[in-house]
């Protein structure tokens, strides 16, 4: 089987505006790209990288969203990217509570899973060695440590160098964005 590289994303933080600690993303209306990020996924493409969205997405359990936003949400997210030539291989979202204990909320690493199947379903297997999980976040840094992925911790988001001492994992690398995270997986 041919091995496939890929980047794991977190969404919010990653590649658009974290809405801050208790706040979700709801509404289309409140999705906006954070800087660069549209140019770095397009780097990836390029270099053939399989690129996966996976993200945990509580609100709608919780009954502060809907199915139905999400949905709209994913699907403007990813017209714009294509119209940006950027191919996006897959969406994920785990939309349980953490009290749910299920199986792909993140840190567990059943997202990951489900991405690794849809490419064993195009015959290929993962090149664990060239992959990579971008979050902005340590429970986002476990789901990638448990998975075997480098890692890479973006200051995009909700975590802040300043905090480091208080990780319970370090990540392989640390940049401020997602751009810079990208420029760092191509030096490699």
């Amino acid at each position: 089987m041919k091995k496939a590289k890929a980047v794991f994303l977190d969404r919010d933080g990653v590649i658009n505006e974290y809405p801050g600690d208790k706040e979700y993303v709801k509404s289309w209306s409140e999705f906006h790209f954070l800087p660069r990020v549209k140019s770095a996924l397009h780097r990836l493409s390029e270099r053939g990288f399989k690129i996966f969205i996976i993200s945990n997405q509580a609100g709608v359990l919780k009954g502060v969203y809907s199915q139905d936003n999400l949905s709209r949400i994913t699907r403007n997210m990813l017209k714009e990217l294509s119209d940006s030539n950027i191919n996006i291989s897959g969406v994920f979202y785990c939309i349980h509570r953490k009290e749910d204990n299920c199986s792909c909320r993140k840190p567990k690493t059943g997202l990951i899973d489900m991405a690794i199947s849809k490419l064993k379903d195009d015959n290929l297997d993962l090149a664990l060695s060239e992959s990579y999980f971008i979050g902005d976040t340590i429970t986002d840094l476990e789901t990638g440590k448990s998975a075997g992925l480098k890692t890479i911790l973006v200051f995009s988001g909700k975590e802040k160098p300043d905090n480091k001492n208080n990780w319970q994992v370090q990540p392989d690398f640390t940049t401020q964005d997602l751009s810079e995270a990208v420029e760092e997986i191509l030096k490699s």
